[in-house]
């Protein structure tokens, strides 16, 4: 199960998905609120996405699975970890890959159209927006190395606006103040995960780098990771072949031979 991040799509998977369909089976949906899926005016939280993954995966009849997470899709992912390690949830998760996003929300460094975002003229945002803004804003969060063709924005942009979902893009970023307030529960997931946890950080994604990755390191003990220096914050695009490596030798591993 491959799970997506903000503002963006499941498309966020293209540059994997070819390879990793070669040996799993695939899953990904869009998110409530995001790329081909509705766009209601109100309503967003990271506990009904979970929700959601949970109808799919119990409509899908799916009784375990491995799961990669990117973003709001890592938060996502600790809601449905806390879940798993309480018992309160679906159950059959056995693996999960963390890419880059805001574990910590103490280490989360929004961006400025973020901050404009979660304010109270949050509104601005949806109306300011528009392709060029969205390219301009979108690269900065990638590597100097990896930056994404005008081809890539377009096919991200193109996602984002229909049925006008760039308008309600601050409303997507209520999981910002989410975070804060169960920050004890979806770190608490992460340090008494039943499963195991492996993180693959792009260290030059100035939103959840390096910075975040010593974190994780500092408060997850033994948990696998590592962090690609020159990648930024889409390791699964600017890196797509490093990152297949270190999912593929994760998932290979026999439970019992995992740190922590």
């Amino acid at each position: 199960m491959l799970v997506h991040g903000y503002p963006t799509s499941s498309w966020d998977w293209c540059r994997i998905w070819g390879a990793l369909s070669e040996q799993r089976t695939l899953y990904a949906c869009d998110m409530l609120g995001f790329g081909l899926s509705d766009k209601p005016r109100s309503g967003y939280s990271i506990r009904q996405q979970a929700d959601l993954h949970e109808a799919l995966l119990d409509h899908l009849g799916i009784e375990s699975f491995d799961a990669v997470f990117h973003d709001y899709g890592d938060t996502v992912g600790q809601e449905l970890l806390a879940r798993r390690n309480e018992g309160s949830g679906f159950t059959g998760v056995e693996r999960v890959v963390l890419l880059n996003g805001g574990l910590f929300p103490e280490q989360h460094r929004l961006r400025p159209i973020q901050k404009i975002g979660v304010g109270p003229f949050g509104f601005l945002v949806g109306l300011l927006m528009n392709r060029q803004r969205f390219g301009a804003a979108f690269s900065e969060v990638f590597g100097p190395q990896a930056q994404p063709t005008e081809a890539e924005l377009d096919e991200h942009w193109r996602l984002i606006a229909t049925n006008n979902g760039h308008r309600i893009a601050h409303k997507l970023l209520h999981y910002v103040a989410e975070r804060r307030r169960y920050r004890e529960r979806w770190v608490g997931a992460l340090q008494g995960a039943a499963v195991p946890v492996k993180l693959i950080c792009g260290g030059a994604d100035p939103v959840s780098g390096r910075h975040m990755f010593d974190h994780f390191v500092e408060l997850v003990p033994g948990a696998d990771a590592v962090c690609l220096d020159q990648i930024g914050h889409y390791p699964q695009l600017e890196a797509p072949d490093r990152v297949l490596l270190e999912i593929f030798q994760f998932l290979e591993q026999r439970e019992a031979d995992i740190p922590g």
